[in-house]
């Protein structure tokens, strides 16, 4: 059978990639042990993938606010609400890694409604999905109900700027046809006894080893040349 493409669109080498593109890939890598999919096929425009990671890191990786297992919660409830196997998939593995709860993301991903989550998360989840569904139909009577749970204005703008740029994401990897790494599948999930889970990918940012492919603990996972 023959190896599935790893975009519908062209996807360079590394040696073919901008060098700070490349210096990020090869970085990663030496923590992660993979590269996730998405960047090696983002790099076919390098300035657009810039961007991507830049806005990324700042809604992401941020310290104050919502917790980054939340921004996770978010990622994975509005990612499968957009029916998008690659985000599901990759960041379902960080935030059960951030979360330290291997069913959480799972249970999000079939229906939030039931998942082990405070009431306070499910009405975030509930913004999140309106914002990423039907923003059109957002009232003020929304951003009140997140206010009388506690939510800044800080946070409520992380919420829908994360449902947002998921929409975004979501739809470039329908668009290029992108599919996850084996890896992220089982990340985060029982570690075997005495072994200690890998750490996680830095949301999902790449690195790599070679110019022709990504090779993980498991070995190859995808090909990077195209």
């Amino acid at each position: 059978m023959a190896e599935k493409p790893l975009s519908r669109f062209p996807v360079p080498k590394l040696e073919e990639m901008p060098e700070d593109i490349r210096d990020q890939l090869i970085a990663v890598q030496a923590r992660t042990g993979f590269i996730p999919n998405v960047f090696v096929v983002l790099a076919h425009r390098p300035a657009e993938l810039r961007a991507f990671m830049a806005y990324y890191q700042a809604l992401m990786e941020k310290d104050e606010g919502l917790t980054k297992a939340e921004r996770e919660m978010i990622v994975v409830a509005t990612s499968a609400a957009n029916s998008c196997p690659y985000c599901v998939i990759a960041h379902g593995a960080i935030l059960r890694i951030r979360a330290k709860q291997p069913l959480l993301a799972d249970q999000l991903t079939v229906n939030y409604r039931q998942a082990d989550i405070s009431p306070r998360q499910r009405l975030m989840l509930e913004f999140a999905l309106q914002v990423s569904q039907a923003a059109e139909a957002l009232e003020e009577a929304d951003f009140a109900r997140l206010r009388e749970a506690g939510f800044s204005e800080d946070e409520i703008w992380d919420i829908g700027a994360i449902a947002a740029l998921f929409a975004l994401s979501n739809r470039m990897a329908a668009l290029t046809a992108m599919w996850p790494n084996e890896e992220f599948y089982t990340l985060g999930r029982m570690a075997p006894e005495g072994k200690e889970e890998r750490k996680q990918p830095e949301g999902g940012r790449a690195s790599a080893k070679g110019a022709k492919g990504t090779k993980g603990k498991k070995g190859k996972v995808g090909k990077v040349s195209g």
